[in-house]
């Protein structure tokens, strides 16, 4: 595959300009719900928007599109996101039971009670794909830190990934 020589990444993945945001910082939470490279906060980790498009919704770039940072830093790196998209799952459903205890009550001779279970099981499912989305973006923003000086700075180099052995599983 051939490289580009400015930045000896392969070709295939796109240059983009970072955007200007005015000096602005962007927010550690708006980075993690919005998808964004943790390292430059401006990049777009996924390939697709579409979290329901469901052969690609988990295709991440190589590296950000923005800064080059790798979004990879290890063999079988986003491992670990089950246990952080179970948490996630874990706390929405607590979140949905508080909300319809306050708001509906609960009780369990006229099954208000299954009828939660049935629509939080529901509501679960169905953010699913947006769950795990948001548990790589979280699992990797705890791994690679904002730099604001990211555009004076060389990418870390991360030497555990061995191409050989990607995709392996």
């Amino acid at each position: 595959m051939k490289e580009n020589q400015m930045n000896n990444l392969p070709i295939s993945i796109p240059q983009v300009e970072a955007k200007k945001h005015k000096g602005k910082r962007l927010s550690y939470p708006w980075t993690v719900l919005a998808n964004r490279c943790p390292h430059c906060r401006e990049g777009k980790i996924f390939l697709k928007e579409n979290a329901y498009d469901f052969k690609n919704n988990l295709k991440m770039h190589e590296n950000c599109p923005v800064c080059k940072q790798p979004t990879e830093i290890e063999v079988g790196f986003y491992y670990g996101t089950g246990y952080v998209s179970y948490l996630v799952a874990v706390v929405l459903s607590g979140f949905t039971f508080i909300a319809w205890w306050i708001f509906i009550g609960l009780s369990v001779d006229d099954n208000r009670i299954l009828y939660w279970l049935a629509i939080n099981s529901a509501l679960v499912i169905f953010l699913q794909p947006l769950l795990m989305r948001f548990s790589r973006t979280l699992w990797l923003s705890w791994f690679v830190k904002y730099d604001a000086e990211w555009k004076e700075k060389e990418v870390n180099k991360y030497e555990r990934i061995v191409k050989e052995q990607m995709n392996n599983w």
